[in-house]
């Protein structure tokens, strides 16, 4: 071989190799462009996430350690004290109860009203759209308003609740008060269900007509059709509006926009029957100022969100059918 041979021998590899090795580069560089316009695309919601959530956690936890209360520079370090404080006190017992008893007793109402409504809306009739809108309307009103508005229809003097009563001569009920004012808070519920109704809809609307038709051959009634096709099909909807609607009632603030008078400590006057758990952080926190023992109560209201959501999952899990396996590997 000659020289000449031996020089080209000696190039052609190292030509493959640096083409080789550009294009390892090139592809290198694009999963690097690619990773890069993702995290920048997705910086706002982590950075919103960093410092509107795990920040004022940490916070809170820190907090829940310590007598702090907002004004005074006189607070130590006490450690878990706070936590055995509120597992010994029973106001706050009484308060996790009631707002135990509105959840079961709330979300299975607006979870059925809801789709009641979804059902009538999903029908072939006229004005369609505009029924659904109207019904929708109360979703989409903020929590404040909304309980004011409710104060004043059930306003014990000028009310128009007590109005209609009137009417049928019947005397004016105190319907903030106790015993009522817990069923006046179960109809702001029911008055908002149109969120539940939307999601709803958008599941039956999912619901394969074929199967439908076929039961309809098979012979099956209207209620033996949704027993049987739609309630399963609709499964991971409920399953959604479930853990979502455990989570917003225990979280509820309506007690207090719906309380009829202020008292001079600067906490509404909430009926005892309407004195939930988020009533009782409320009270800790702006009423007595004890942000330490407040952060405690929300830190337990976290911890008990997620065991009641993870039995939420566990029981439902031979009840909920998908129409793909959410656990199968891609």
């Amino acid at each position: 071989m000659t020289a000449d041979q031996m020089s080209a021998a000696a190039k052609g590899p190292a030509t493959g190799g640096g083409a080789m090795s550009v294009g390892a580069r090139s592809r290198t560089s694009m999963t690097t462009r690619r990773h890069r316009a993702f995290y920048m695309f997705a910086s706002p919601w982590i950075i919103g996430f960093l410092l509107l959530t795990i920040v004022p956690m940490a916070y809170a936890l820190w907090l829940s350690l310590t007598t702090y209360d907002g004004i005074s520079p006189h607070w130590r370090f006490i450690g878990l004290d706070n936590y055995r404080e509120l597992l010994a006190d029973p106001v706050t017992w009484d308060a996790l109860g009631r707002a135990g008893l509105f959840a079961v007793t709330s979300v299975p109402l607006s979870i059925v009203a809801g789709l009641g409504l979804a059902v009538l809306v999903n029908r072939p009739i006229r004005a369609r759209g505009l029924f659904r809108t109207l019904l929708y309307l109360p979703a989409v009103v903020p929590p404040v308003g909304a309980g004011l508005a409710f104060k004043s229809l059930f306003d014990q003097n000028s009310g128009a609740a007590n109005g209609v009563l009137n009417i049928f001569g019947i005397d004016a009920l105190g319907w903030l008060a106790d015993p009522y004012a817990r069923y006046v808070l179960l109809m702001t519920v029911l008055w908002a269900a149109g969120n539940v109704m939307i999601i709803s809809l958008a599941g039956l609307q999912d619901v394969p007509r074929e199967l439908h038709e076929a039961a309809r051959i098979d012979g099956a009634g209207a209620w033996r059709t949704f027993r049987s096709i739609t309630v399963p099909l609709l499964s991971p909807v409920l399953l959604f509006q479930t853990v979502t609607g455990v989570i917003a009632s225990v979280q509820t603030i309506m007690p207090l926009l719906l309380a009829a008078e202020p008292t001079t400590g600067g906490v509404t006057a909430i009926p005892q029957s309407n004195y939930m758990y988020m009533m009782h952080v409320f009270a800790e926190y702006f009423a007595l100022g004890r942000y330490g023992y407040a952060s405690a109560l929300l830190w337990v209201l976290f911890v008990l969100i997620l065991v009641v959501t993870g039995l939420i999952f566990r029981f439902t899990s031979g009840v909920v059918f998908y129409n793909v396996d959410p656990e199968a590997k891609k």
